[in-house]
């Protein structure tokens, strides 16, 4: 199957408690720019045609008027709402959780939105031009309606200075497909060592080379109809738990592991950084700048 022009899908309803404000606004380039703009700016120019938002109502219009109002009018946008009731379910859960349900729950969300072969990505992380373009060739060129990928980043490479981080870790087989991926929601950086929390609320170490998941995959639309099954029986094992997530990383093990998805590990060399805390601001418009100064990007994405 060939497209000439997939969908991203920016993942962008987090209300940012670690960050203490809505950091998918938060404005980082030298014109008042967000991360968010410069990742539009690079799929744009990477092929992708349409930009796909998920937002949460209670900011929707405020991020309409500080984002969308401020793109060129040629790049086609829509926005989707996510909540706790976003997606229908039979199960019934708890009506004291007001959260929505995590990520995959997000992507959920927007099935009726996005028709074509898409790439996902979070709101707040900077992936790079190289991501992009690797993203969308894959999809010009997907072979199987299930056949998905990941862009890879190493470990070493995706952690804050301030704090633990949430990670998609993956091993893979042979030919470069994952075998396993387990979201570990607490990484952090320990007198040198890097270290994570397992299920037992036990530490243990990683090298930094793992590959890792900063929920950038590419995917068909196949995708949707394994979330829909999943998300079903993970409301039934959790419906009353006021604050189990939904992951990404999570259903796309579920589905590798019964094989009824492939899902092949591109990594990239390009640089990444995010906003996890509001101490990575700062270096965050450093790196930002330093990409304008070598032209990278113009002083102005948007003119």
């Amino acid at each position: 199957m060939k497209i000439e022009k997939p969908t991203l899908l920016i993942l962008a309803a987090g209300l940012g408690s670690r960050y203490g404000s809505l950091k998918q606004i938060d404005r980082i380039g030298p014109s008042g720019e967000r991360i968010i703009d410069y990742s539009v700016y690079d799929a744009i120019k990477a092929g992708f045609g349409k930009i796909v938002y998920v937002v949460r109502e209670s900011f929707k219009e405020e991020f309409k008027k500080v984002i969308l109002d401020e793109l060129p009018s040629e790049i086609e946008t829509e926005i989707v709402c996510q909540e706790i009731d976003s997606v229908q379910t039979k199960v019934a859960y708890s009506k004291e959780r007001i959260k929505p349900w995590g990520t995959g729950h997000a992507l959920l969300t927007v099935a009726s939105a996005i028709k074509e072969p898409f790439a996902v990505i979070n709101a707040d992380d900077f992936y790079g031009a190289e991501s992009f373009k690797i993203a969308a060739d894959f999809l010009r060129s997907v072979k199987s309606d299930s056949e998905y990928a990941l862009i890879g980043y190493k470990m070493k490479n995706t952690l804050s200075e301030f704090g633990s981080v949430s990670r998609g870790v993956c091993k893979a087989d042979n030919n470069n497909y994952i075998s396993s991926i387990v979201e570990r929601t607490e990484i952090k950086t320990l007198d040198n060592k890097i270290i994570f929390k397992d299920e037992n609320n036990k530490w243990n170490s990683l090298t930094g080379d793992e590959i890792v998941s900063m929920n950038m995959f590419a995917f068909t639309t196949s995708v949707f109809n394994y979330f829909e099954e999943h998300f079903e029986k993970f409301i039934e094992m959790n419906g009353v738990n006021l604050k189990t997530e939904f992951y990404i990383p999570s259903v796309m093990d579920s589905l590798i592991n019964s094989n009824r998805a492939k899902v092949k590990i591109i990594e990239t060399s390009a640089n990444w950084f995010g906003l996890t805390y509001s101490e990575d601001k700062p270096i965050a418009r450093k790196k930002i700048l330093d990409l304008v100064e070598d032209k990278i990007y113009p002083p102005k994405l948007w003119t």
